[in-house]
């Protein structure tokens, strides 16, 4: 639209389609943004790359009077490059998926390193 219709200074003006999150919104919801595993192997070798993977029960279910064991999981895999762990792909599948993804997008295009996520507190209830 600013290209179209804003001032001069937008006139050549271009999308970055890099680095968006895309997410198929089945039950669970499952997304991702960034690179691919082989991707990121290929791109800064695979002796640069740390994965980090975690499954936990969605905060959704905290209150339900079953099991831990038994209810619905969350996972995520983060890969990160080089030294700096450069967040380079981020990947979830669980309730929420869907939401949770558009702010790892925003994290990831301006180029968040692993601490900088380890450094947030999210949203809590």
């Amino acid at each position: 639209a600013d290209r179209l219709f804003g001032p001069e200074q937008y006139k050549d003006a271009k999308v970055s389609y890099e680095n968006v999150p895309t997410v198929v919104f089945s039950h669970p919801p499952i997304g991702t943004v960034g690179l691919t595993e082989p991707q990121a192997a290929k791109k800064y070798g695979a002796e640069n790359l740390k994965i980090y993977s975690s499954t936990f029960t969605n905060l959704f279910y905290g209150i339900f009077d079953m099991e831990p064991a038994d209810k619905p999981k969350t996972t995520m895999k983060v890969v990160c490059a080089g030294a700096e762990e450069k967040v380079v792909c981020l990947h979830i599948i669980g309730l929420g998926a869907d939401e949770m993804l558009q702010g790892f997008g925003v994290a990831i295009k301006i180029g968040c390193t692993k601490a900088d996520l380890d450094s947030c507190v999210a949203i809590h209830p």
